[in-house]
């Protein structure tokens, strides 16, 4: 929407309000996927997640009128889905079986960070300014500080190393999935888009876990009260209510307002994490967190304005997070 038409721009109440819900929406799906993988295989979870969720979403835009995806389109979802929703999506949850949500949160806002860093060696990429450059060093400066402790065994500070290198590969994986979805032929509607690539996502998810063998850790007996709540909080909120309120904001607000998520959501999974969760917040993680978000908030305003379809695939669906 143009900011000057006239009689029928949002109030700055109802832009804020849709930016507070989708800073505690996605900001709460860490959590959420912590008591999902609590009782629930992790891939087969999401897997099936995103089936319902991507479902829904490609059968209200085909019913509302969107047009039939193309093959070729479908291709590009298929390749961004294998990226974003098993190599983004399926890492955070399995990593979030051995690392807290909070420090989850922390790695996947790493995401830009990466999309820096292989911009820039990519055929055709961006030059980083000196801003960027040194923004990107301590962001990793602020990894380092996260995992240091963990070499010294017994410490009350000790991260999975595991975890978080399976995490590293998930914010790996979703720079890359959002650096090939700039110039990849997709439809005009980015709900159908997102559709999409869930389904394809989703395909592959139940493939990954039926080659480790999910299948025969599904027990529904034994699925506990706050997986299944968390489980339909990650479909219901985390897919359908934040990805249509994000897609509302980049029609009516500044994207560089509407990026701000990317750095706010890891504080408010910090922050759950720590009083419903009980995980630990210690001094070391704040500094962490201070050098990783501050080096994402600069990386945000200093590289140049993108287009709002370009801007949309770069969200955390990890978490994530759609």
């Amino acid at each position: 929407m143009n900011s000057s038409a006239k009689g029928n721009s949002p109030s700055g109440l109802a832009i804020w309000s849709a930016m507070i819900a989708l800073y505690i929406v996605w900001g709460s799906t860490y959590l959420a996927i912590r008591f999902v993988v609590e009782t629930m295989p992790p891939f087969l979870a999401a897997g099936f997640r995103f089936l319902i969720a991507g479902a829904v979403l490609y059968a209200f835009t085909r019913l509302r009128g969107d047009k039939a995806p193309i093959r070729i389109e479908w291709r590009s979802a298929a390749i961004i889905g294998l990226f974003l929703i098993v190599g983004g999506n399926g890492a955070v949850m399995w990593a979030e079986q051995r690392v807290a949500s909070g420090i989850a949160s922390l790695m996947i806002a790493s995401v830009p960070l990466w999309i820096a860093l292989l911009d820039t060696i990519r055929p055709g990429g961006r030059r980083p300014n000196r801003w960027v450059v040194v923004s990107v060093i301590a962001g990793f400066i602020g990894i380092i500080i996260l995992i240091g402790p963990s070499q010294m065994v017994g410490s009350q500070d000790q991260v999975d190393l595991l975890g978080i290198a399976v995490l590293t590969f998930a914010a790996f994986s979703w720079a890359i999935g959002s650096l090939y979805n700039r110039g990849a032929r997709l439809p005009d509607s980015p709900l159908l888009a997102t559709g999409m690539q869930m389904l394809a996502g989703s395909l592959g998810l139940f493939i990954l876990g039926t080659v480790v063998g999910e299948w025969n850790l599904v027990d529904p007996a034994g699925f506990s009260t706050r997986s299944l709540i968390g489980f339909g909080y990650l479909v219901i909120f985390g897919s359908w209510v934040g990805f249509a309120s994000y897609i509302w904001l980049l029609r009516v607000a500044p994207i560089t307002l509407v990026s701000t998520y990317a750095y706010v959501n890891p504080l408010v999974a910090i922050l759950l994490g720590s009083l419903l969760a009980g995980e630990t917040l210690t001094p070391r993680v704040l500094l962490a967190a201070l050098f990783i978000l501050g080096s994402v908030v600069v990386i945000t305003m200093r590289q140049p304005v993108r287009s709002k379809a370009a801007t949309i695939e770069e969200t955390q669906l990890a978490g994530g997070n759609d």
